[in-house]
Order: structure tokens, then C-alpha cells, then sequence
């Protein structure tokens, strides 16, 4: 656990979080809280702790009675043995960041707990687990993201569920996968919290060089130049995600990918209106990040900044790009 960790500061003064390893286990913990007439939250995550989850502790620490954050770096959504095994993983240091942030139990179960000797059931998702990071990563690893939810979610039977809008295609896959099999809780999607540069925090983003670090913020970037375009009354969705690209490559970045997509289906827009996702997903030296964001596309253009923007835009696509790394 480096000293100098800028998520620990102070340890909090409250109770240490209850860390407990098994289905029964947690189970009885919630019994007891619903015998108390307690509402129910539950935060699933692969640990690595930054600011972003402790958001969606603190929130559900608002909002309920019993907080329960899940810690299991699942092995059935990696498509990739050695992206598993590089995954951060400090189980100390997530227990004190979950003190602070008011967590009452740490549900941290090994891989066997949950993927018992002769387990073969999978859910699939549909169309959307095929787009994007699916078509990318293969579509098993929505499938490993939906099944790990959905048993996380019997197991602990939350009020509500609270995940992070950064992760933009998985909060749709479970909004979609909870009205599909009329799962008994609340979704609630917190916005992406970012560091001031703008860069949304990662678990990954540990594993970028200090060089590759400032790189790395061209993809919120790439998304701003998107919602700016828009904003100024461009709706071909093809002429804007070609001027956030040339953002990307600005920094010697080849996106897997730059679209606007319907947020809830994430198909492929062919004209800009109401509510669209600009979604983006890059490797910054060898790290995969991605990133998102909401944007309203107004009825009529915003003129009243159109002169600086184009012109701040104009100055930019001047500057050569830097070479792919």
C-alpha cells in the first residue's frame, strides 16, 4: 500500500468494515438487517478502490440503512488470462478506503464461493452485449458481467444497486437484464467522477507511465470536441466523431472506436437528436480506457460561443499528430 496513497489520507474513526467470505455468511447479515426493517444497498466492485467507487458508497451510505460492497475480481468477463492477472488487487487498502466511506460489509468471496465445482450457467444478453466493448472483447464478457450481477444480486437481495455511469454499456446491459427477468431492485447509475484534468479514474489507469498519464486525457477531450460540435449545430454523427478522432490522434492515439450511440440500446445513430452517448474506448501505451459522455442535443444550434470554439477548433486540427504509440 504505497504511503503517499492521496485516497487514505486520514483513516476514518468508525467501526472497521465487517469482511465476510461466504453466500451464507452474508445472507444471514442481510436477514438480520430486514428482521430490523432495513433497506438494502449493494455496491458491486473488483476492488482496486479510487474516488469513483467511494462516490457510489457514500451515496448508497445516504440513501440506506445496510451498505454491502462486493469485492471480486470476476475471471468469466476477462477475455484476456493476463488482463486478469494484472488487474490491481489490494484487499487491505479497500477495506480501509471502505471504513471511511461508511461501508458496513466488505463481501469478499473467493472464486470457488461463487463458481462451484461443475457450474455452467451463463446469461446472455442480447444485441447490446454484441456492440462496442462486446464486439471488442468478445461477447462473453457481458455474459461474465451479467451472470456475476445477477447472482450477486440473489445472493444479496438489495433494495438497490448502485454502479457507475464511466462503465456506460455495463449500467445498460443490467437496466436492461433487471426489466428482462423482473429483478426486485433499484438501478441507480452515479455520474463518472473525474480527476481535474478531466480523465475519468480507472482501477487500470495505475499502469499508466507519468508520459502516457497526460496522453490519456485526449479521450475526455475527444468527447468535449464532440459535445462542442454539437452544440454549434453539427447532427451528422460521422463529421463529429471524424473531429473527435482527429483529437485522439492529436496525441498519437488510434481509438478502438469513437461513436454516438442510443444511450439505453447503444445502436448507432444515423442523425443527432433528443439524448445520444458519445462513447470511446483507446489503449494509451498498453492500457485499455474508456470513457463516455451524455449529451442533449439542443432543437436549435448554441451560437452565442460559435466564433471562439471554431476557431480554438481550427487551431487545434493545425497541430500535427503525433505517430500511433
Amino acid at each position: 500500500m504505497p504511503e503517499n496513497d492521496p485516497e487514505l489520507g486520514q483513516e476514518g474513526k468508525g467501526a472497521a468494515v465487517e469482511t465476510v467470505r461466504t453466500v451464507a455468511e452474508i445472507r444471514a447479515v442481510v436477514r438480520q438487517a430486514r428482521r430490523r426493517g432495513q433497506r438494502v444497498a449493494l455496491v458491486p466492485t473488483m476492488g482496486a478502490f479510487h474516488a469513483g467507487h467511494l462516490s457510489l458508497m457514500r451515496r448508497a451510505r445516504a440513501e440506506c440503512d445496510l451498505v454491502v460492497v462486493s469485492l471480486f475480481v470476476n475471471p468469466t468477463q476477462f477475455n484476456d488470462s493476463a488482463d486478469l492477472d494484472a488487474y490491481p488487487r489490494d484487499e487491505r487498502r479497500d477495506a480501509l478506503l471502505a471504513t471511511r466511506a461508511g461501508v458496513d460489509v466488505l463481501f469478499a468471496p473467493p472464486p470457488e464461493e461463487i463458481y462451484t465445482d461443475g457450474f455452467a450457467t451463463r446469461v446472455a444478453v442480447g444485441e447490446i452485449g454484441m456492440r462496442l466493448e462486446g464486439a471488442h472483447r468478445g461477447t462473453e464478457h457481458f455474459e461474465g458481467v451479467a451472470t456475476i450481477v445477477v447472482k450477486l444480486l440473489n445472493i444479496v437481495s438489495p433494495d438497490a444497486a448502485y454502479f457507475g455511469q464511466k462503465d456506460a454499456q455495463q449500467a445498460a446491459v443490467i437496466r436492461r437484464l433487471v426489466r428482462d427477468l423482473d429483478i426486485d431492485v433499484s438501478v441507480e447509475v452515479c455520474p463518472t467522477v473525474r480527476a481535474p484534468d478531466g480523465l475519468a479514474l480507472s482501477s487500470r489507469i495505475v499502469h499508466l507511465s507519468p508520459r502516457d498519464r497526460g496522453r490519456a486525457t485526449a479521450l475526455h477531450r475527444s468527447l468535449t470536441a464532440a459535445e462542442r460540435l454539437i452544440a454549434y449545430g453539427e447532427r451528422n454523427p460521422a463529421v463529429v466523431a471524424a473531429a473527435a478522432v482527429r483529437e485522439l490522434r492529436q496525441e498519437g492515439i488510434d481509438p478502438d472506436y469513437f461513436e454516438l450511440v442510443e444511450p439505453e440500446t447503444f445502436k448507432p445513430l444515423h442523425l443527432l437528436e433528443g439524448d445520444v452517448l458519445a462513447v470511446v474506448a483507446a489503449t494509451v501505451g498498453s492500457t485499455r480506457l474508456i470513457d463516455n459522455l451524455q449529451i442533449h442535443v439542443p432543437s436549435a444550434p448554441t451560437r452565442a460561443r460559435h466564433n471562439n470554439i471554431v476557431a480554438a477548433d481550427a487551431r487545434a486540427l493545425r497541430r500535427p499528430a503525433r505517430p500511433a504509440a
